[in-house]
């Protein structure tokens, strides 16, 4: 709530006549900023000399549009909700707090079975008294064998049956309205995410920890393995300051309108993410059933709503779990929240780790036999781009240019005095080898750059091993340490000959001889295998 700028309360996000957010919408300005830069939504503040006021008129503040990237809304829940990451995600942390199987839980929490809130002890003592009495007058009433059997069978079934009326007990529909006929006053039940945040909120962290700390000495197998996660999980929780029933939503995040654009396109129609979609289903059904409770509606439609409002927010927060996934009418299955952050093309790998930089570029590998074990074959065309602002340094220095206008003339169109720049340039420089996916140190190498044709880079069949890389299409990256230290530390800690032997090798390995044909040192001294002590010499000469 601190990170919310306003509650989102209707499903519209732009308004077809205007091409104007909603007011109090997806899109809306007061919640989320601006559409232009120091604009207000009424037009009473146009310049940026009012910035960081806020109309007196719309109530937008009057500041850069691109906080429309970072301010987040928030949709106030009509009933609890259950987070389905914390519910069907290994080690499904509800149900190791709670002690209920995870079948069960879904069960209480998708509305098809109930789970037992309270028991009356002393109500539950005075039935199984009655029942023992009634049990003895029987057993003296009856008059043969038979009869006491069947009477004793049925007093085990019934004292049974109480003794597993207990709190967190889960029942079907059928076992409910049998028990609650029979024992009226015995036990409350609920359904639903409300009844799991209440056990939630009732737990001790502290004193959880010392029990399972204390359970888990004497434990062995599969309930040590359950009871270590909860240990980890309760230390996890005090260390941060967090509480279970967190885990249990009442307010639902609304993310920025900027990373679930609406586009117009042509004829103006609209192409909109995803999620909005998603967040559209979810508000129409809180305000439904937001409506249902203000008309005292019966509870089978209630819990139907109910229902209904789960499913909702588990396709907005993660589809792919769900067994029936949120779709359009036309089948097209949405991506949700955490189908944007996960995978090849997420958040995280595409924009992020994957995003592209200066001085980088990337091609397809070749193998190139004649280059030596620290070399690295470099198209020109690349060097030219990598290098571009040495290059026209060096052209200005050597008066070839007089403008950078000129140099940069000299280098798109390969003019020969570029390339003997280029040449110049490289001389002393070193570049970094990186191949995807990045799985160890060993993945991303510094090598001296020579000078090569076509548009492939070429690297030392020597370095295969280390990459883990064939010659049948894959590609690898190039990036240029900008300043002397990073030079530095490219030439004296990433250079092939530093992990020609690994540092975690202690004892002496045997390393064997490929079949290609190696430099001409280790051609003559090395004779199929040689000890680390003698790679150790090679390498030295």
């Amino acid at each position: 709530m601190n990170q919310s700028f306003g509650e989102v309360v209707k499903p519209e996000t732009i308004n077809y006549r205007t091409g104007r957010p909603e007011r109090d919408g997806l899109f809306s300005e007061v919640i989320f900023g601006p559409v232009k830069d120091f604009e207000c939504y009424c037009g009473k503040y146009k310049k940026n000399q009012f910035v960081r006021v806020k109309c007196d008129r719309c109530g937008v503040d009057v500041t850069h549009s691109s906080v429309r990237r970072e301010r987040m809304g928030h949709i106030t829940l009509a009933t609890p909700v259950t987070h389905i990451w914390f519910m069907k995600v290994y080690p499904y942390a509800i149900s190791l707090f709670l002690n209920i199987p995870v079948s069960h839980l879904e069960k209480v929490v998708y509305y098809s079975s109930y789970i037992v809130t309270r028991v009356n002890d002393a109500e539950k003592k005075k039935l199984l008294e009655s029942i023992e009495k009634a049990y003895k007058e029987k057993v003296k009433a009856s008059k043969g064998t038979d009869d006491r059997v069947e009477v004793e069978a049925t007093y085990k079934r019934i004292k049974e049956e109480l003794k597993n009326i207990q709190v967190k007990k889960v029942l079907t529909d059928l076992e409910f309205f049998s028990l609650s006929r029979k024992y009226p006053n015995l036990f409350e039940v609920g359904i639903g995410s409300e009844p799991i945040r209440r056990f939630l909120e009732e737990i001790d962290l502290q004193k959880l920890r010392r029990e399972t700390d204390a359970r888990l000495k004497k434990a062995t197998g599969v309930d040590r393995k359950r009871l270590s996660l909860l240990l980890k999980f309760s230390n996890a929780f005090i260390k941060e300051a967090k509480r279970p029933e967190w885990m249990i939503l009442t307010v639902l995040p609304v993310i920025p309108p900027d990373l679930r654009p609406i586009v117009q396109l042509e004829g103006g129609k609209y192409a909109s993410s995803d999620p909005n979609d998603l967040y559209r289903r979810v508000i129409n059904r809180n305000n439904r059933l937001k409506r249902l409770y203000e008309l005292k509606a019966p509870d089978i439609i209630v819990r139907n709503e109910k229902r209904m409002l789960q499913e909702a927010i588990d396709a907005l927060l993660d589809n792919a779990l769900k067994k029936d996934q949120g779709s359009t009418g036309q089948r097209k299955v949405l991506k949700s929240l955490a189908d944007m952050l996960r995978g090849k093309s997420g958040r995280f790998r595409q924009n992020l780790l994957g995003k592209r930089v200066d001085y980088s570029g990337r091609s397809v590998i070749v193998v190139g036999p004649e280059l030596n074990l620290n070399e690295c074959g470099l198209p020109k065309k690349i060097a030219l781009e990598i290098f571009k602002p040495f290059i026209i340094h060096e052209l200005l220095k050597a008066e070839v240019a007089h403008t950078i206008k000129q140099a940069n003339y000299l280098i798109e169109s390969e003019d020969p005095e570029a390339l003997k720049a280029l040449e110049v340039v490289i001389r002393d420089k070193y570049v970094l080898l990186n191949r995807a996916p990045t799985l160890h140190r060993l993945g991303m190498q510094a090598f001296k750059p020579v000078l090569v044709e076509g548009l492939a880079i070429r690297i030392p069949p020597y370095v295969c091993a280390a990459y883990n890389a064939d010659f049948d299409g894959d590609q690898m990256a190039v990036f240029l340490p900008l300043s002397d230290e990073a030079q530095t530390e490219a030439k004296e800690k990433k250079m092939q000959n530093d992990f020609w032997i690994l540092v975690n090798f202690q004892s002496e390995q045997k390393l064997p001889l490929k079949n290609v044909r190696e430099h001409k040192t280790l051609k003559h001294q090395w004779d199929g295998f040689c000890s680390m002590k003698h790679c150790h010499q090679i390498i030295r000469l």
